[in-house]
């Protein structure tokens, strides 16, 4: 079972109404399967670093995206972690949701030692590097990763080329519009999530 108290289960009920049970004849709660893995997929959102209103609205924008998920297909769906190293937090926090409602797991690291802190800590398919991270530090964070994960290069500045002789894979220039880092993202490690899902659906092909 969660470890979440119940006097919190009916806040994020109350204040998001993402996760919303029947009740019994006794007014209990009851949560169906699909609904306690929604609320598992919350808790994980959160322990990665979002707040709780993140957390649902990342779980109903997938919801929105395709309303017969289960709940086995959320957890699924996160396979694909990406680490975004970005010195600007609004940069980040923009590419993070950008990136999580496509369904990817993503971490934030704020310097080039948090960088090689995640990598090292957790498994991660790509790494986005703002080149202009640590007063320019970016292209020897590139060099340093290229060898182990494929890396997206970022910046604000045409260095095009010096991200790619420091070994990105791909590079966008800033400011992005979604949908070039999202495809940017697909094109080094797959596929989004959903997009993975609803081909699965339309084959037929269950879990």
């Amino acid at each position: 079972m969660l470890a979440v108290s119940p006097s919190t289960l009916r806040t994020w009920e109350e204040r998001y109404a993402v996760v919303v049970p029947e009740r019994s004849a006794s007014s209990q709660r009851l949560y169906t399967r699909d609904q306690l893995e929604q609320l598992r997929f919350v808790c994980e959102q959160m322990h990665s670093g979002l707040s709780a209103a993140d957390a649902h609205r990342t779980l109903a924008e997938r919801l929105r995206h395709d309303p017969t998920l289960l709940g086995a297909d959320l957890h699924d769906s996160a396979q694909h972690a990406i680490v975004i190293v970005e010195r600007d937090p609004y940069g980040a926090e923009l590419a993070e949701y950008f990136l999580r409602t496509e369904g990817y797991a993503v971490y934030i690291a704020r310097t080039v030692a948090d960088a090689h802190r995640i990598v090292n800590e957790r498994p991660v398919d790509l790494a986005i590097v703002d080149l202009m991270i640590g007063s320019g530090s970016g292209l020897q964070l590139c060099r340093e990763l290229e060898s182990r994960i494929p890396v997206l290069a970022v910046s604000a500045l045409d260095q095009h080329d010096g991200a790619f002789e420091a070994g990105a894979l791909a590079f966008v220039r800033k400011p992005f519009e979604s949908l070039a880092l999202i495809s940017a993202t697909r094109d080094l490690i797959g596929t989004s999530a959903i997009a993975r899902m609803a081909s699965r659906a339309s084959a037929g092909i269950s879990e």
